[in-house]
């Protein structure tokens, strides 16, 4: 274990010194972007509006206006050290910071009884707002990048039970965009093991401050665990607190999270209260509008494509370009779903002798090299092509664009009861486990990924899985 055992000096010297190298040349270098982006949209506005007839007003406006703009990203928390490379987190502070300065400028200038120009404001900020967004996209997914390298990340001490702390350290080092890698941990309860995964062992509960001066963690990660209770928890953060170490505390509900839950302090106590999912009332029927209206101008612009492709499907082997099966829906409704034929005609009979081949755990049958997908077919499966007639599918209100995968009546006959949770939504197109893995992904990870999806839905967050989805099928990663 001394590969992992950090000095006190060098302990000393890393809260001396405040953040991470990497992290304050990435925060430097996004608000030296920042300022950059201010100045040439104040510029840009000054043409544009006064055509080179600039006032002295207007002139030392524009000579305010970027560091007001970096000073508006600052309060809002766009510089917060938790959101590097979070994606949705900081986009909306860069936004809360837009509509803020804006909001800020209107209001000093109604104050002080001054005309300000619309048109100059109109350029400045909506400019400054959405190139800011572009710049700070780039800089995450260059970010993101380094990450796979095993650059640019944060380490953690996990704690907690060794089913948990196995299950963090696999999801960790499978999405290492998340910028975080467990080097050791901390088990409650009674464990022999010298080692988790690979991560060694540092004792258990009460060893927890002497493991992170040991292994010299930037986090502590404490999972849920019926022996970590809030007496213990209080202790532990004091004493990280000596160290400097942030603190993390998983709640036992894992799959809640967002607008589902509130803090509410009551009697002397501090409550999280749970609302329940969103799965009626007017947010679904915008879901259901934008669902049909998004499939119906897809199928009429992809319609030459839908062309191109049933005829090539029909001269590989002379069959029927489309395939149907019969799926379950939401609620357990039965429908037919539409996709192209990738296999040859007489897949499904051929299916009982490749069942000893299965490569996936649990209900699914999948082959990284199922002799029955045709020539045509392997292309459409390595960036989903085959799966876009389910257009015909969103539109007639049978799916959804985003949403649990339609399982096959026997696959849903064998549901366990948790499972059967995914069918209180319509399946979707595209949907939690689309993103995060496709079809490399266990058969729990995936139940997991759409049971946080039903549970945690909202209209956000299927723009965010259709944006991400865009990603994973150009990369052609994880499909077969």
């Amino acid at each position: 274990m001394s590969n992992y055992v950090i000095t006190a000096s060098d302990r000393r010297a890393r809260m001396a010194s405040g953040l991470a190298i990497w992290t304050r040349v990435y925060l430097r270098r996004a608000a030296t972007f920042d300022f950059a982006i201010a100045v040439v949209s104040s510029t840009l506005a000054l043409q544009v509006r006064f055509d080179g007839h600039i006032s002295a007003g207007y002139a030392a406006l524009s000579l305010v206006f970027p560091l007001s703009w970096v000073l508006a990203l600052w309060l809002s928390g766009a510089y917060d050290v938790r959101y590097i490379g979070t994606g949705s987190d900081e986009f909306r502070k860069v936004l809360n910071a837009g509509v803020s300065l804006t909001a800020c400028i209107a209001i000093l200038s109604y104050a002080v009884n001054t005309e300000l120009s619309r048109a100059y404001l109109l350029i400045t900020m909506p400019s400054v707002t959405a190139v800011d967004l572009t710049v700070r996209y780039a800089m995450r997914k260059r970010l993101h990048k380094q990450r796979t390298l095993g650059r640019c990340m944060s380490t953690v001490l996990a704690v907690g039970p060794e089913s948990a702390v196995a299950d963090l350290v696999a999801e960790l080092r499978r999405d290492t965009y998340h910028g975080l890698t467990v080097v050791a941990t901390c088990l409650t309860g009674e464990s022999g093991r010298r080692d988790v995964a690979g991560v060694p062992v540092f004792g258990g509960l009460v060893e927890v401050a002497d493991a992170v001066r040991r292994c010299g963690a930037d986090t502590v990660a404490v999972l849920s665990s019926s022996e970590i209770d809030s007496a213990a928890l209080r202790q532990l953060a004091w004493e990280l607190e000596k160290t400097g170490t942030d603190l993390c505390v998983a709640p036992a509900l894992l799959d809640v999270a967002g607008p589902r839950t509130t803090i509410r302090p009551t009697a002397g106590l501090t409550l999280l209260h749970v609302d329940h999912p969103q799965l009626t009332g007017p947010r679904l029927v915008v879901k259901e509008i934008f669902d049909r209206v998004a499939a119906g101008l897809a199928l009429v612009a992809l319609s030459p494509l839908f062309a191109a492709l049933s005829l090539a499907i029909r001269l590989g082997d002379g069959g029927p370009a489309l395939f149907t099966q019969t799926r379950v829906g939401k609620h357990g409704r039965t429908f037919k779903i539409y996709k192209f034929r990738t296999m040859v005609v007489d897949a499904e009979k051929r299916l009982e002798e490749l069942r000893a081949r299965n490569e996936f755990d649990g209900v699914l049958f999948k082959m990284r090299r199922d002799p029955r997908i045709t020539a045509v077919g392997a292309r459409l499966r390595k960036w989903s092509i085959d799966e876009l007639p389910q257009l015909i599918n969103v539109f007639r209100g049978e799916m959804s664009l985003v949403g649990p995968r339609p399982p096959l009546p026997d696959e849903a006959a064998r549901y366990a009861d948790h499972v059967r949770r995914r069918l209180v939504v319509k399946p979707g197109l595209t949907g939690m486990w689309q993103v995060n893995g496709r079809s490399d992904l266990s058969w729990d990870e995936t139940v997991r990924l759409d049971l946080r999806y039903v549970e945690n839905w909202s209209f956000a967050l299927d723009l965010q899985i259709l944006w991400k989805t865009l990603s994973v099928v150009f990369r052609g990663s994880g499909a077969y």
